[in-house]
């Protein structure tokens, strides 16, 4: 873990903190972990935000509503990040898109345009990449550019940065000119972790004696996990089609379990994942706290950006910022608004 940091940053819409971690891994200290959810923001203060942490990894959390939030409260802050609410673009909701109340990218772009940062990345889920939002995208991209940015999306399978997961991910990154002339996505390290592989330990816990066969049977990545809203989805593996991908694994997926399968578990049956399971297959570290009730706990988990991806996009930002800072000269950089 990183001990001491760079360049500062501020989390918008901070969950249970998959993104925050994975830019405090690439050298970026955290000013603030904006989040309104209650126990996302348990969960963030049990992790990074306690008496007796080191001050150098503490996340003050806040606990509002984004568009209480004023920007120029983060006024030469280098980076704003954030997971702005999918709602708007999932292909399970409306697809709204602006219409949609729950649509927080214009206040992101606010909050942007007041704090004034070196950078700026703000991730999505796949959805948005979809034609039907290239009017909403163009719009973004321009407002980016009145405020002096270059923007480019792009669309990242977590699986392509060490994830055991595919989970797609539609990613923003601004920079100021001379920055972006140095930006580059991060190369991808495809990962031959497999499911059998991340949780073998955690499911052979508690002596489980099927849990080596399971791993034979669990021999590839996962479908992409999902939590549900508020309104919608409980602690379950999702539709029927993932759940259908998950028995494939050996894996039931209809609820999510308390504990690992125990030393008597039916060799007949199909072992669940637990909060803590699903959390690794994110990219979390086995001991961060999820806190709430399963449900609670599960939603914080499924909507999660995974920490390794968020790691290695904000070391290409970090680089970018260092770059300038260090008067290298520019390469060319021709692919701004770039949608893959």
């Amino acid at each position: 873990m990183t001990r001491s940091a760079q360049f500062t940053s501020v989390e918008l819409c901070a969950g249970a903190g998959g993104q925050a971690l994975g830019l405090e891994q690439a050298g970026f200290r955290h000013l603030a972990a904006i989040e309104n959810d209650k126990w996302a923001c348990a969960s963030l203060r049990a992790n990074r935000d306690y008496s007796g942490l080191a001050e150098e990894l503490r996340w003050p959390v806040q606990e509002r509503d984004l568009h209480d939030v004023d920007g120029s409260d983060f006024d030469g802050v280098d980076l704003v990040a954030g997971g702005v609410p999918c709602p708007p673009f999932s292909v399970a909701g409306r697809q709204l898109g602006a219409e949609d109340e729950r649509d927080l990218f214009p206040k992101a772009l606010e909050i942007v345009e007041r704090a004034r940062p070196r950078a700026v990345m703000l991730e999505n889920v796949r959805g948005l990449s979809q034609p039907r939002f290239a009017n909403y995208r163009a719009q973004v991209i321009q407002h980016l550019e009145s405020m002096g940015y270059q923007s480019e999306w792009k669309l990242l399978n977590s699986s392509d940065y060490g994830v055991p997961q595919l989970r797609p991910r539609f990613v923003l990154v601004a920079l100021g000119e001379q920055e972006m002339r140095h930006f580059e996505w991060p190369s991808q390290v495809p990962t031959d972790l497999t499911v059998g592989d991340a949780l073998y330990s955690l499911m052979a816990a508690n002596g489980w004696a099927g849990v080596d066969e399971w791993k034979k049977q669990a021999n590839k990545i996962a479908p992409t996990l999902v939590g549900g809203s508020k309104k919608h989805g409980g602690p379950d593996l999702g539709p029927t089609r993932s759940k259908q991908a998950w028995a494939k694994l050996g894996v039931k997926a209809s609820s999510i379990a308390e504990d690992a399968p125990s030393q008597d578990f039916p060799g007949d049956e199909m072992p669940r994942l637990t909060v803590q399971m699903g959390a690794v297959l994110q990219g979390f570290p086995e001991n961060w706290k999820f806190l709430g009730g399963k449900t609670a706990a599960w939603r914080q988990v499924g909507n999660a950006f995974p920490p390794p991806v968020a790691r290695a996009i904000g070391q290409q930002i970090s680089k970018a910022l260092m770059a300038v800072d260090s008067g290298q000269r520019t390469p060319i950089h021709s692919s701004v608004g770039q949608i893959a």
